[in-house]
């Protein structure tokens, strides 16, 4: 109990939001949000439930059956957390599932396995990480709680030193086609007249680096077809937060002449946005549809996370075995621009639905390595990309 108790308190804020589907009667509970400041034992005891939550909980003891883990940022970051939890949100309230989610004080290994203990000591069945950075602590919890699930976004489970990689039957990781989601946004602006871009991305972690190496590929490819000249800006800021720096980045490459960046970061889209509120310019958001977030974002390059945490929920409640990676792309309908809600000029649905279906069928594929052969450690896209034809990249370091 004091391991449990002491692991409480390492974390700030623990938000939980219940849910209770209907009972033979018919009758529903609508779903709560709490904040959850308690400490004594009787909360470690029932996994650190709000005890002042007046809703009922749908486990009927205070424990909550799905738990989501929050990657670096917020549960309401407008982008990767956010759209994994509204899968969660989705799926318990359709099911009359309790859940809740946990926001660990760091994103180490070890913190992250003791989140993910305690929320299997507070009723989890299912555990929801988004991130890569949950590989090694999965793959340590995977064999450890062979009856919990566990729903990996991003990332397949390995050791801490990537000599191993393993993944049991109860768990399921699913990967995306970030290239893909990427070149249809590149690809999107240049056809809608933008030739000056720029990418700015958070860690130069292997989605983000699929993200912007497609972005490059789709405007380059746009711009063959067009027989015009694009220049793209391009960075890494190393975090995924909105900082003061990012925005004066941001803002000096619009004053340069820059009319569309892809805020390709979590939070850092919001730096982006800021900048482009203040220069009159425009933005690409990321993960989820962003286009509520600014009038500056003209599209955003999408996975469809909170559909593939829906059916994969689904199937694990079905007892469909896991073990396998899932690597979700224009085919399954997990990548792509949400063209009913984009602020483009000219670029129609019509035009977009004509290079999606080139790249379901493979007439246009996207190379997804992001890896330079010359120079492993390098992060340049020059590096990596060699046959741009009409694009010139500038690399800010």
């Amino acid at each position: 109990m004091k391991k449990i108790l002491s692991i409480i308190l390492t974390f700030g804020l623990i938000f939980s939001l219940t849910a209770c589907g209907g009972n033979d009667s018919g009758d529903t509970n609508e779903g709560t949000t709490t904040e959850d400041t308690t400490t004594d034992d009787a909360a470690a005891e029932d996994g650190a439930a709000d005890d002042t939550a007046t809703e009922n909980t749908g486990s009927g003891d205070g424990t909550y059956e799905i738990a989501l883990i929050t990657d670096i940022g917020t549960i309401d970051d407008k982008s990767f957390n956010q759209g994994a939890w509204e899968g969660v949100k989705q799926y318990a309230e359709e099911n009359g599932v309790s859940y809740q989610y946990y926001q660990p004080a760091s994103t180490d290994t070890d913190t992250l396995i003791s989140t993910i203990e305690l929320a299997i000591s507070g009723g989890a069945k299912v555990v929801v990480c988004p991130g890569f950075l949950f590989e090694a602590a999965i793959y340590q919890a995977q064999t450890e709680h062979p009856d919990i699930s566990f729903i990996l976004l991003d990332g397949e489970p390995h050791s801490e030193d990537y000599e191993t990689y393993e993944t049991t039957e109860n768990t399921y990781p699913i990967l995306y086609a970030e290239e893909q989601a990427g070149f249809l946004a590149g690809y999107a602006a240049v056809k809608d007249g933008y030739t000056e871009l720029g990418f700015m991305g958070g860690m130069a972690v292997p989605a983000v680096k699929r993200f912007g190496l497609g972005y490059i590929q789709g405007a380059d490819y746009a711009a063959s077809e067009l027989g015009t000249d694009v220049s793209i800006m391009y960075n890494y800021t190393g975090d995924f937060a909105a900082t003061p720096e990012a925005q004066t980045l941001a803002s000096s490459w619009y004053s340069a002449g820059t009319k569309v960046i892809f805020g390709c970061g979590g939070a850092v889209g919001n730096s982006v946005m800021a900048a482009a509120e203040g220069a009159g310019t425009f933005v690409i958001g990321v993960d989820v549809d962003q286009s509520n977030e600014s009038e500056t974002v003209i599209t955003s390059a999408m996975k469809n996370l909170s559909k593939s945490v829906y059916d994969t929920l689904g199937d694990i409640y079905n007892e469909v075995p896991g073990g396998e990676t899932v690597t979700l792309d224009v085919a399954s309908k997990g990548v792509g621009l949400p063209i009913e809600n984009s602020r483009f000029n000219t670029f129609s649905e019509d035009d977009y639905n004509a290079i999606y279906d080139k790249l379901v069928s493979g007439d246009v594929t996207v190379d997804n390595n992001f890896t330079s052969e010359s120079n492993p450690d390098s992060n340049n896209p020059n590096d990596i990309l060699t046959a741009l034809e009409k694009t010139t990249v500038t690399w800010v370091e």
